[in-house]
């Protein structure tokens, strides 16, 4: 490994994230260890030596560790090393969402190490991939446990630091994020430092029960802790994928409010629970090409839902460098590895004069250099460090190419419906269209001339008429944020363009949409009304990984939406969706039918991992979601749709 395909970015003293792009001719359909020999980069070599070449061997053999032997935990059963099948045909895949670390939930995640090292070396059976479709940290509802735990990996690795310019903030004596993380009111009181809209109210319509007063930009209910820093993001992804570097932090020890104190322990109790797993979780990872998109929480809650949030977000200073922040790190921490292409040129050379101006001002020699040469003072140095970072997040913000696919059979289409939305055109507190004209138009063209297609969109395409309805209401009574109202219908040109696509002539015959974001799963298999050779297309949603919808609620949600939304009902003739005749799959438990407690026919409220096999034409032929507990929910055809 070399310069040409490894990248570093640097991110504190002694953390540094490494993107290794290696082109190797490799066998497809093949079972293959691998390893990575580690050396020690301080260590030097004599090369006077009569047998230099012997020398360095023996040396670097000395001074290296391969990393199965650093983390053996990563190896299955009787294997040494980690392994891979290059699978260019997608005979099955694990997708799935929402992965909240303190949520009661198991993480479903380690049902999936439990598949692959039961189908390690079955090419056949061994997933060809995992999908992440959002939602894989939760930046704005985090544990104070977790927080704490954060503050320390911060200290313990030196990760870098950063200044503020918030009033708000310099009234309670922050202007940098070390001042910020020794903040007496730290836990479960961010609400108190978070920003506030400029103008009242600015992204709700006003009603005569509307205050004045101004309102939090960040809307989620659990904010509590909501995370400001790029380092609080870098080491939140830290621990959500390691179980390292929990081996070195406390997890007791601070302040928390009273009032806070029984959801601390349940809180705690979670997340000792969720650390427990992470061997295993990380094991999946290293054995599974795994891809992944952003969703709202891995930045904030209703992020970009409205023009109107946009604008109250991005005109304030410190709300736009939370978001920065979230999104810088998820760019490394996610988005690189999906297609690093992408992410080289331009892009590569604005991170890194942030990354060259941190280390300028890390180095003391090379300042004081800098400073004779120059006349450049320390806080110069400090003033062009919190400029790269700034000018950094503009281009993040202004970035518009987070979405990819995979040349994969079939072919993967990743979409992004965060960034390039289609803003309302009535009022600018509407919910936005989840992708823009331009956007649904460029998605059209990578789907022509494909007989079958992988389409993985974070929220469902064809969601739950009774819950959008719901949200719709809602919408109209001027509360969008308060229902979380994004789905695809909510904008008329976003859902026009949309289903247009899916009427298209060319059009693929299979199509298969994979979502999460909505905390239980259900399948739909929905088809053109009165055309012989209508596309076949199954939404699949599977949510959460660790997370789940309050199960009395979803019961309810389930018999309201086959009583007022069954195929066959009359309420269809006024959705936008009335073209098309959409079924959704019962449910079995184990493979053996089972009458579902609470009316969960169609909806599957349990924590899961999404699991899918293909035919050899891109259609499905199993539907799963797999637990923890060992058990598999099966999604089955049915055509008894209008019955209770």
């Amino acid at each position: 490994i070399d310069e040409d395909n490894l990248t570093t970015f640097r991110v504190g003293e002694k953390a540094v994230i490494h993107l290794l792009d290696v082109s190797i001719n490799l066998p497809v359909d093949t079972y293959i260890e691998y390893d990575l020999r580690l050396v020690n980069s301080n260590d030097s070599f004599d090369s006077k030596d009569n047998n230099t070449q012997s020398s360095i061997a023996i040396s670097a053999e000395e001074n290296s560790k391969c990393l199965a032997d650093i983390m053996p935990h990563l190896a299955y059963g009787n294997k040494s090393r980690p392994s891979f099948i290059i699978q260019e045909n997608i005979n099955n895949l694990l997708h799935g969402s929402c992965r909240n670390p303190h949520h009661a939930s198991p993480d479903s995640l380690l049902a999936g190490d439990k598949l692959v090292g039961q189908t390690l070396s079955d090419v056949e059976k061994r997933p060809a991939l995992l999908m992440m479709s959002g939602d894989q940290i939760y930046a704005d509802h985090v544990a104070g446990v977790t927080l704490h735990a954060i503050h320390q990996i911060i200290a313990l690795l030196g990760l870098n630091d950063e200044s503020f310019s918030d009033e708000n903030l310099a009234q309670s004596g922050i202007t940098c994020g070390s001042e910020l993380y020794q903040f007496s009111e730290q836990y479960f009181q961010r609400e108190l430092l978070l920003p506030k809209s400029a103008s009242p109210a600015a992204w709700f319509r006003r009603s005569l029960f509307k205050s004045n007063k101004q309102q939090p930009i960040f809307t989620s209910t659990y904010a509590h802790n909501h995370l400001m820093t790029f380092a609080e993001n870098m080491a939140m992804y830290f621990l959500m994928w390691s179980p390292t570097l929990w081996q070195q932090v406390e997890l007791e020890g601070f302040n928390v409010p009273d009032k806070y104190q029984a959801v601390h322990q349940q809180e705690l109790v979670a997340i000792k629970d969720f650390v427990s797993g992470l061997d295993k979780v990380q094991r999946l990872l290293a054995h599974t090409p795994t891809y992944m998109i952003f969703d709202d929480h891995d930045v904030t809650d209703d992020w970009n839902l409205s023009a109107a949030w946009e604008q109250a977000a991005y005109q304030d200073p410190l709300a736009k460098r939370i978001i920065g922040n979230s999104l810088f790190a998820y760019w490394l921490c996610q988005g690189w590895g999906n297609d690093p292409k992408q992410f080289e040129g331009d892009f590569y050379n604005v991170a890194n004069e942030y990354q060259v101006a941190n280390a300028n001002q890390k180095e003391p020699n090379s300042a004081q250099q800098s400073d004779d040469s120059q006349g450049l003072s320390s806080q110069a140095l400090y003033s062009q460090d919190l400029c790269s970072q700034d000018k950094f997040i503009d281009y993040l913000l202004k970035f518009s190419h987070w979405h990819y696919t995979l040349d994969s059979q079939p072919k993967l289409v990743v979409l992004d419906s965060r960034t390039r939305r289609w803003r309302s055109e009535q009022a600018l507190g509407d919910p936005s269209g989840l992708m823009d004209w331009e956007a649904l138009c460029e998605l059209q063209q990578e789907l022509i001339g494909h007989n079958a297609i992988l389409l993985v969109s974070p929220a469902p395409i064809f969601g739950v008429k009774v819950i959008e309805t719901i949200q719709r209401i809602v919408t109209l009574a001027g509360h969008p944020l308060a229902v979380d109202a994004e789905n695809w219908m909510t904008h008329p040109g976003a859902a026009s363009t949309l289903l247009n696509i899916f009427k298209h002539p060319k059009t693929p015959e299979h199509f298969v949409i994979l979502s999460g974001d909505v905390h239980y799963s259900f399948v739909y298999d929905v088809e053109l009304r009165f055309r012989h050779h209508s596309p076949h297309i199954w939404q699949v949603t599977s949510s959460g990984i660790k997370n789940q919808f309050p199960q009395p609620l979803i019961g309810l949600f389930d018999r309201m939406n086959r009583w007022f939304y069954g195929p066959y009902s009359p309420l269809n003739l006024f959705t936008k969706r009335r073209s098309m005749r959409i079924k959704g799959r019962k449910l079995m438990v184990d493979e053996q039918e089972q009458k579902l407690k609470l009316g969960h026919q169609r909806l599957q409220p349990k924590s899961g991992l999404g699991y899918l096999e293909l035919h050899d034409d891109g259609s499905p032929q199993l539907i799963a979601d797999l637990h923890c507990d060992g058990s598999k929910t099966i999604f089955i055809e049915t055509s008894e749709e209008l019955l209770p």
